[in-house]
């Protein structure tokens, strides 16, 4: 079973949705003890850097994450906000520590000509040949980017005036910018290879 993380944020019903379709059984939950028993955890997420970390801090779910992506090495996928909840700090909201598993900050897209947020179908392109992503199309909704210390996590970037960083993989730890369950047949893969 895997732990969609229900913090108040984020489109869970349509990663639900994308998961009962590849029959992946998932649960939707807020509980401490059900998160411990899941095999792997889902952090996904759209709104802002500051009511995602309020959210989890409130929910008193932090520690129970942080043993079982960080002690116990339980499969994490971040997604959208929850890709960048997971690095230590976001422009988009100063003094607000995130979950700071892995080492770097969000920064927000820099563009006067491109329209920001940055939304829609894009592609990616493969980095440090880790195998994970694969060159596709992907729907984005994201006006901030992540920017890891270490160049070697990073398994996709995308091309948005300059290349962002659109995936990383650390360890246990996957986390991506886009929307697999919004990205049709590429996302559903992605999602299947990740989870199964």
């Amino acid at each position: 079973m895997i732990s969609i993380v229900d913090y108040g944020l984020g489109n869970l019903a349509s990663v639900k949705k994308a998961l009962d379709f590849l029959s992946i059984k998932s649960v939707i939950t807020s509980s401490a003890d059900v998160i411990m028993e899941s095999e792997a955890i889902i952090l996904p997420g759209v709104g802002s850097f500051y009511q995602g970390m309020y959210n989890l801090n409130a929910s008193g779910l932090n520690d129970v994450l942080a043993d079982q992506v960080l002690n116990k090495k339980k499969k994490f996928l971040g997604i959208c906000l929850g890709m960048q909840l997971i690095f230590e700090a976001s422009e988009e909201a100063d003094g607000t520590v995130g979950l700071g598993w892995v080492p770097g900050i969000v920064k927000k897209i820099d563009s006067s000509v491109l329209k920001i947020p940055h939304m829609g179908w894009n592609s990616t392109t493969q980095q440090n040949n880790i195998s994970t992503i694969k060159d596709a199309d992907y729907y984005f909704i994201h006006s901030y980017h992540c920017v890891p210390k270490d160049n070697n996590i990073i398994t996709s970037t995308v091309n948005y005036g300059k290349d962002l960083v659109s995936s990383v993989q650390h360890n246990n730890i996957y986390a991506m910018q886009f929307h697999p369950e919004k990205s049709q047949s590429a996302g559903l893969a992605l999602l299947k290879d990740i989870l199964t």
